[in-house]
């Protein structure tokens, strides 16, 4: 074939997939007017008004499925199974399966009129070959073609013949130009991207509890909401009742990360920081950082179950209750067998009091169908159990409690504190909790802060729970108070992302939201900030209460640039985690470490400089530099936005390097590292994080020395 034959074969190829992609998305465009016409006409059709607001919410749910953004590419793969295209294949069947046929990959599932698909969804088992099949293992794929798009138009498509042992790997310039493509905004979805590795783990069972450590590039977090996506896909009725949970370590990255499940139509993911999930009081306190640090472990939990159980009393008195012309009486035996009965079945304590309760008005039942030959009602029942002598036995051995009223308990009364940690808690960090001094008597009367430079921060007990300003350390406990007393919702899966700064009572709280579920846990041992933060998976995973999940390593990246990942990885001695190196594919990056006379002039400039190539521009520094550098650039008229601002037009964001985790750019500009480390006891973790956000070019901008391991 001569070349001129073959370019206008590859033309001819190139128009017949445009034409495809433009019946597709009016196909699409058709299932959402259909879904669309239902949802405006549901009322009319359903039965009762339970039924309609049913199928309501269900319609309006499919109509937000099948949005389609013309911005991006409806489909991004094919795979050409051999035998003829005529005899398609639903995509649903069991993968082991012979399928034949020819089949376009992309975000969601589309049919034409009758019901044939045009584009299988990226999840669908047959779709599984796309990233998983090589010229060693075809799958039964002849060929796998990509395609290069450009703001949703089609523009290329380059093919691998498996069939004949061709496979571009990591070679393939669609693949390349799609990972290395400048962004700006919220994070993509990487569905066309997926490695196997990758592949592997999004695709792992419901059942399954999986911690990736991930370095900085690896895209671990993306691997979780991809997982997200893909049970909802698998067990969507399951899911829907138990839902899914996103766990991010702030707002900032939430609001980076939201746009990708609705990218791939679940708009139905809940997201929250884990202050969200445990938020019943408000926080109005800083807590000074050593008491935070005794209030995050691990101790606690066991000093708030014994505060609890301390409450549990001893029947004194029989009681005695009046019943019209009748009084019915309960000895002590009987009521110390309920109190015992009801104490050893391990229940939420506010369960375990109504079951005392219930049974003691059980044994009231049985003398008054004695005597009456015939079974009370329920409102005889009721009235039994809000009768005086019963609440007033109530209130004497199984008292209500509230989580505030138990924490404020707790934290204002050093006698029950004592009882509760006693050896758990020494005498010092008991006196922490409770805002005094250590001294070398014991616990001194007098508060801490104002002495030997504490600060005048931490939790202010009021007079009532109510008028107590609590910290973000209080509200930890209050939440492990509350799973003593009741038992809270839970969620058939969780994803947890930057996992390495969660505390071990933190920890606790997302275990008692996915106890009956699994979870997806992600993070970086080398990214760990908090004073608190994890070194050893293992830990953090046993106080998730699945101490049973595989950790698996994700150290190959296709995001950041090799040059910025070596640069990065020579703190990794000084950092005290065992991790694997990170190692990067990519080697067009850029690294400029310069020393400047004027940081803020050299920021402006480099930022001038940065604004000069496509992609977003992350200027970071400590945090008590960023208002002085964001009035900088103002007043240079550079255009700048927050961490949290992820729709802004603005291509350049300022960020405090204490927001900066799980964020990427394609241009950093990283300011005073020297401030960066200083600002905090783990602050070379700190700027390991700081380093790992560039994803094209990083520009190091310092006046004092770098930290020994950078020199």
């Amino acid at each position: 074939m001569t070349l001129h034959a073959q370019a206008q074969t590859l033309d001819d190829e190139l128009g017949a997939e445009r034409a495809h992609l433009d019946t597709s998305r009016a196909a699409l465009r058709r299932m959402r007017e259909r879904a669309e016409a239902l949802f405006a006409t549901g009322d009319t059709v359903a039965g009762d008004a339970y039924t309609a607001e049913q199928l309501g919410r269900h319609m309006a749910r499919r109509v937000a499925e099948l949005a389609d953004d013309p911005t991006t590419p409806l489909f991004f793969g094919r795979l050409d199974f051999g035998g003829s295209a005529d005899n398609r294949h639903s995509g649903a069947a069991d993968p082991d399966d012979e399928v034949v046929g020819i089949y376009h990959v992309g975000r969601r599932h589309v049919t034409d009129e009758a019901g044939e698909p045009l584009v299988l969804d990226w999840r669908a088992p047959i779709s599984r070959s796309f990233y998983r099949a090589s010229a060693r293992d075809p799958q039964g794929v002849a060929v796998r073609r990509r395609f290069g798009f450009s703001s949703g138009a089609l523009t290329s498509f380059e093919d691998e013949h498996l069939d004949r042992g061709e496979e571009l790997g990591t070679a393939s310039r669609i693949l390349t130009a799609e990972i290395e493509r400048p962004r700006v905004g919220p994070m993509r979805d990487i569905v066309a991207t997926i490695q196997p590795e990758q592949d592997e783990l999004v695709r792992a069972d419901l059942a399954d509890s999986i911690c990736v450590q991930g370095a900085p590039g690896t895209g671990k977090t993306a691997v979780g909401l991809h997982r997200a996506a893909y049970l909802l896909y698998l067990h969507r009725e399951r899911l829907r009742r138990s839902g899914v949970l996103i766990v991010g370590p702030n707002r900032a990255f939430l609001s980076y990360i939201a746009a990708v499940l609705p990218a791939l139509g679940e708009v139905e993911v809940a997201q929250a920081t884990v202050e969200d999930l445990i938020a019943r009081v408000p926080v109005r306190a800083v807590e000074d950082p050593a008491v935070a640090t005794v209030k995050h472990d691990a101790r606690m939990a066991e000093v708030l179950r014994r505060a609890v159980d301390a409450h549990i009393g001893t029947p004194t008195e029989p009681i005695m209750v009046s019943d019209g012309s009748f009084r019915w009486r309960i000895g002590l035996d009987p009521l110390h067998r309920v109190v015992e009965e009801t104490r050893r079945e391990g229940l939420p304590y506010a369960t375990g009091r109504e079951r005392v309760r219930a049974r003691v008005v059980g044994l009231l039942q049985r003398q008054a169908e004695a005597r009456r030959a015939e079974s009370p009602g329920d409102p005889w029942l009721r009235r039994m159990g809000k009768a005086k002598p019963v609440t007033g036995f109530l209130d004497a051995v199984w008292p209500a409690l509230t989580p505030e009223g138990l924490v404020h308990t707790l934290l204002g009364d050093p006698d029950a504190l004592a009882v509760a940690a006693e050896g758990l808690l020494t005498a010092d960090e008991q006196a922490l909790l409770q805002g005094r001094r250590p001294d070398d008597d014991g616990a001194s009367d007098e508060p801490a802060a104002g002495r030997r430079g504490v600060p005048a921060t931490g939790t202010k007990l009021g007079r009532t729970p109510k008028a107590t300003r609590w910290t973000a350390a209080d509200a930890v406990l209050i939440d492990e108070a509350a799973g003593l007393l009741e038992r809270p919702a839970g969620f058939g899966h969780v994803v947890v992302d930057e996992a390495q700064d969660l505390s071990p009572m933190q920890c606790r709280a997302i275990a008692r939201r996915s106890e009956h579920g699994s979870i997806t846990l992600l993070g970086d041992l080398a990214q760990g900030t908090a004073p608190w933060a994890a070194r050893d998976w293992r830990e953090s995973l046993a106080h998730l209460g699945k101490p049973d999940a595989v950790v698996v390593p994700l150290s190959i990246g296709f995001r950041v640039p090799a040059a910025v990942v070596a640069f990065a990885n020579r703190l990794l001695p000084v950092l005290a985690v065992d991790v694997p190196p990170a190692q990067s594919l990519r080697h067009d990056g850029t690294l400029d470490v310069r020393t400047v006379e004027d940081l803020v002039a050299a920021a402006v400039a480099e930022v001038r400089a940065a604004l000069a190539h496509d992609g977003s521009v992350g200027v970071i520094a400590a945090d008590d530099t960023v208002d002085r550098l964001r009035a900088a650039l103002h007043a240079a008229g550079v255009e700048t936005a927050t961490a949290d601002e992820v729709e802004t037009a603005a291509r350049v964001t300022v960020v405090p390097a204490t927001l900066v985790k799980g964020l990427e750019y394609d241009h950093v500009v990283v300011v005073e590292p020297a401030a960066i480390v200083a600002a905090e006891p783990r602050g070379l973790h700190r700027l390991y994080v700081v380093l790992t956000r560039a994803v094209s070019r990083l520009s190091v901008l310092h006046t004092a020395p770098l930290p020994d391991p950078l020199g």
